[in-house]
């Protein structure tokens, strides 16, 4: 009786989870066919069969928060896997100030109505996060989508990706630290730990990972991808011991690859990345009463609509400062628009905090409406009016250069 009870609660636990993943892939489809993300599709997913539901289905929460934690350490491991070492000191030199820029305009609009809305001052601080960085996994998807990779404007695009991430390298750890609490002098201990771990395992990255690229490259694709899924997790548990996100030390991991390496690994963890990520935002929403996103609609729409134009700015004062003109600026202000995995990340830390029910819902809801918005804008941005005073300004610089060339002549 018992095993027969047990396998009767195994079967059903297969069916609702194939089911899910079964509705998640005719979701991805569809998302396809419309050139948009699937991310808030799978967000609407977890929201309507989650507490407060319109169908309730009691998986195996426990299975599907570890493959939620997977998908955080493959989507942080891709990411890593998009920048070369010097891919990644070039971003440093050229994306500083397009970075400042951007955590300015973006990161203080959350912080602000974080405030105004009477939360704690740590929940603001994440709110301010979960405004301020793009998706790098659907702003690259968007550009390869539409063909723009090779595009004038890109470089500055992707040097900006680079400044945010590097960023959430070290804002990831503080305020896990500041979550965990305690006194001033435990606090301050933790998040220089937490440093001192983000440092170490960049520079050896940075410093061994052409023997380590060299030294796995090779044997079959089982055993490849069985070593890169080890060391991944190895290095996200022991970032994780230093009260480091696991998610950054994947993402330094992705990092450190390079050559063939790095190429095997783009190919063959991208399938468990896509499914292990779909799960991730599957399971955040499962979280989220409906009626809290209900109550979060109005605040979430009006910083979602600061939002586009904060982002737009910055992208346009990116690319301005590699010469791209006033089109291809438009094409790297509206690319940037979207937010996704990493807006998801830091509301998830604040899970746990007297306002984490209103943040999640209220990021949920910020990253439904860029991660929709956003690629649409990009895929019509060349059919965008820009503003007269804009190309004038362009044309006048461009005149000047002229002249200034001129006179050297």
């Amino acid at each position: 009786m018992l095993i027969a009870a047990g396998s009767s609660e195994v079967a059903l636990g297969f069916i609702e989870l194939g089911a899910l993943i079964f509705l998640l892939s005719l979701l991805s489809r569809l998302a396809g066919r419309f050139g948009i993300t699937a991310v808030p599709l799978y967000l609407l997913v977890g929201l309507a069969v989650g507490e407060g539901g319109f169908v309730h289905i009691d998986v195996s929460i426990e299975f599907v928060e570890l493959g939620a934690e997977i998908g955080v350490l493959l989507l942080l491991f891709a990411l890593g896997l998009e920048y070369s070492e010097a891919e990644l000191r070039s971003g440093l030199r050229t994306g500083l100030a397009p970075g400042l820029l951007d955590m300015c305009l973006n990161a203080l609009p959350g912080v602000a109505l974080g405030f105004l809305l009477g939360w704690d001052p740590l929940a603001a601080i994440l709110l301010g996060g979960v405004t301020w960085i793009s998706s790098s996994g659907i702003v690259s998807k968007v550009l390869a989508d539409l063909g723009r990779l090779g595009f004038r404007e890109t470089p500055a695009v992707l040097n900006l990706l680079v400044i945010e991430d590097l960023a959430m390298a070290v804002y990831l750890p503080v305020v896990a630290a500041l979550i965990v609490g305690g006194t001033i002098m435990a606090t301050a201990t933790s998040v220089t730990i937490a440093l001192i771990t983000v440092a170490t395992i960049l520079l050896i990255a940075l410093k061994f990972g052409r023997p380590l690229s060299n030294a796995i490259a090779g044997g079959s694709d089982e055993s490849f991808l069985l070593t890169v899924f080890g060391i991944t997790l190895l290095v996200a548990g022991v970032a994780q011991q230093f009260e480091v996100s696991g998610a950054i030390g994947a993402f330094l991991v992705g990092l450190a690859l390079s050559g063939r390496a790095k190429e095997r690994a783009e190919i063959l963890i991208s399938p468990l990345r896509d499914l292990f990520a779909a799960i991730f935002f599957l399971f955040f929403s499962l979280q989220i009463d409906p009626t809290d996103l209900l109550d979060a609609a109005g605040p979430a729409l009006a910083l979602a609509v600061v939002g586009v134009f904060t982002k737009m700015a910055t992208g346009w004062y990116a690319a301005g400062r590699t010469g791209a003109g006033p089109r291809g600026r438009m094409r790297a202000a509206t690319v940037v628009i979207a937010r996704g995995e990493f807006s998801i990340v830091i509301a998830a830390l604040g899970s746990e905090l007297l306002d984490g029910p209103e943040l999640g819902a209220l990021a949920a809801g910020y990253v439904l409406v860029t991660a929709m918005v956003g690629p649409l804008i990009t895929r019509y941005s060349d059919h965008i009016p820009i503003p007269d005073f804009l190309t004038r300004n362009e044309t006048s610089k461009q005149i000047s250069s002229n002249a200034a060339i001129s006179d050297r002549s």
